[in-house]
């Protein structure tokens, strides 16, 4: 049953400003009114700028010019006093850059001979345990786990085994990094595979397929004991996974939901409540929903073996924003509600989310 209309939350746009390039990745940076924008300009170089938040609209602080477009970036593995983000670019390069002197790289290393698609941290900003690491995904099919205190070689490396046919890996995930030793990443390909590794016995725990491109992964948290992992696709489909119950010949119970007309490019869970989500999707629209637990989480199947059992979700409001698909989105990590979204018709929005106490 969905909630009152006077009690849902409302999104409503507190700024937005237009950009001279395409957006792919905008992300807040920690602690701080500011917002990053990554992308490629016009004549196929990419754009990196920061933008603070002032009185109801956004001032540009820096620009800054590379040689190759930029698809994907994360602080995850960013120490607070440093905030570095880590971006990959479409030439297969994994780059870390200072905000304050963003010209040369800190770190960077082509980690990919093709498009690095994805790009997930982990271990920093004060949040989990264990090493910072970066995960990428690139569209020559391998995902590589990379340490930035050391130099040129990934720590981990999941490519396809000899004979396998390599896909294009679209979206990856860390997880489970909840002390010094435990740490999964979760990857998502074109074909709907999804595959869970787990990187303490560096071995494929889980591997299930959604039957349509997995656009985005994310869990709920990656700090904790892996709890819920959501997959969207490109038909408009997404699916809520219960990771606490792993079966030993049906893995994980799901939930799918249809969402959108079109591609959901994006999910985002909200930093405050891991049971609250929003979707971002090819018409312009972003969703948001709450994941309702079901009475036991686990009950036992013939033989005795421990299965999921999957809850519900509810769609808690919903907005159309843009004519063009809603390529990126991040909430705010310090403001409950605050969230930036970027759009291919060339526009960053500040939104914020109303009564997300009240759900």
């Amino acid at each position: 049953m969905s909630a009152p209309c006077a009690e849902r939350p409302q999104v409503v746009v507190h700024a937005q400003q237009s950009l001279h390039y395409t957006a792919f990745e905008c992300r807040w940076v920690p602690r701080s009114a500011r917002l990053l924008c990554l992308g490629s300009a016009p004549r196929g170089s990419g754009v990196l700028q920061l933008y603070e938040l002032r009185a109801g609209r956004l001032a540009l602080l820096s620009e800054v010019e590379k040689a190759k477009p930029i698809k994907c970036g994360t602080f995850g593995a960013a120490s607070l006093q440093r905030r570095h983000v880590a971006t990959g670019d479409f030439a297969g390069t994994l780059g870390i850059w200072d905000l304050e002197a963003p010209e040369i790289p800190v770190y960077s290393v082509r980690g990919h001979k093709e498009i690095i698609n994805s790009i997930d941290g982990v271990g920093g900003l004060g949040v989990g345990e264990g090493a910072p690491e970066i995960v990428t995904g690139s569209r020559d099919g391998t995902v590589k786990v990379w340490d930035p205190r050391q130099k040129e070689t990934p720590v981990a490396n999941m490519e396809p085994v000899q004979g396998e046919s390599k896909r294009d890996c679209w979206t990856v995930a860390f997880g489970n990094a909840y002390n010094q030793e435990e740490r999964v990443v979760c990857a998502g390909y074109d074909n709907g595979d999804i595959k869970l590794f787990d990187l303490k016995t560096m071995s494929l725990r889980w591997e299930t397929n959604i039957k349509n491109g997995v656009c985005s992964m994310e869990f709920d948290r990656k700090d904790i004991n892996m709890n819920k992992l959501v997959a969207t696709s490109l038909e408009g489909k997404f699916h809520v996974f219960d990771m606490r119950t792993q079966h030993p010949t049906k893995g994980f119970a799901s939930v799918s939901e249809k969402a959108h007309k079109s591609t959901i490019w994006q999910v985002r869970h909200l930093p405050q409540n891991r049971d609250i989500f929003m979707t971002s999707g090819g018409a312009g629209s972003l969703h948001l929903w709450k994941y309702e637990y079901p009475a036991q989480r686990s009950k036992k199947d013939l033989e005795g073996a421990e299965m999921g059992v999957a809850g519900s979700v509810s769609l808690l409001q919903n907005v159309t924003l843009s004519t063009q698909p809603i390529s990126s989105l991040d909430w705010s990590p310090d403001k409950k509600g605050l969230c930036v979204c970027s759009a291919f018709d060339q526009t960053v929005r500040v939104l914020i989310v109303t009564k997300l106490n009240k759900v």
